[in-house]
C-alpha cells in the first residue's frame, strides 16, 4: 500500500529478507546490479510495519498476485517468491526479478509500471492472496 507521500509499505521481515538477498547477491542470474541498487533505494524509503499490521491487500513475499497488462488487457497470476524458489513454469517469480521488484509493497487496485526490453509496461493489481 502506498501512503499519501507515495511510500511503500512493507512487512519488516520481508524487508530484511529482500535486503539480505541483495547484500548476498542471491540469484545473480535473475537480476542485475543496477536493478538491485534501484530496489535497495526504494526499500530504504519504505515504511516498515509488523506482518500483522500490513493490510491484506499489500503485495509481499509469497503473495499470489493477479495482474492485468493495460495495453493488451491480458491477465496473469504470479507468486512472488525467494530467488531460489523461482520457477517460471509454476508462475513463481523471484522478488528480485524486474516484475517482482515492481510489485512488492503495492496494493490491490494500484497501477505499477516497469521497463522491459520492449519498453515500459503498465499493470493493474487486481487481487492479492497470501498463503
Amino acid at each position: 500500500m502506498q501512503t499519501m507521500s507515495g511510500q511503500l509499505l512493507l512487512a519488516k521481515n520481508d524487508y530484511e529478507a529482500i535486503m539480505g538477498y541483495i547484500k548476498l547477491g542471491a540469484g545473480r542470474t535473475s537480476f542485475n546490479r543496477h536493478d538491485a541498487e534501484e530496489l535497495e533505494k526504494e526499500l530504504k524509503k519504505a515504511i516498515l510495519v509488523s506482518r500483522e499490521e500490513l493490510p491484506q491487500d499489500v503485495v509481499r513475499l509469497n503473495s499470489t498476485v493477479k495482474i492485468r497488462e493495460e495495453k493488451a488487457s491480458k491477465e496473469m497470476e504470479l507468486t512472488l517468491v525467494a530467488p531460489e524458489k523461482a520457477d517460471i513454469k509454476q508462475r513463481k517469480i523471484s522478488i528480485l526479478s524486474p516484475i517482482g521488484t515492481a510489485l512488492i509493497g503495492f496494493c490491490k487496485g494500484q497501477q505499477v509500471s516497469w521497463t522491459v526490453p520492449a519498453g515500459t509496461k503498465t499493470f493493474t493489481i487486481l487481487d492479492v492472496v497470501h498463503e
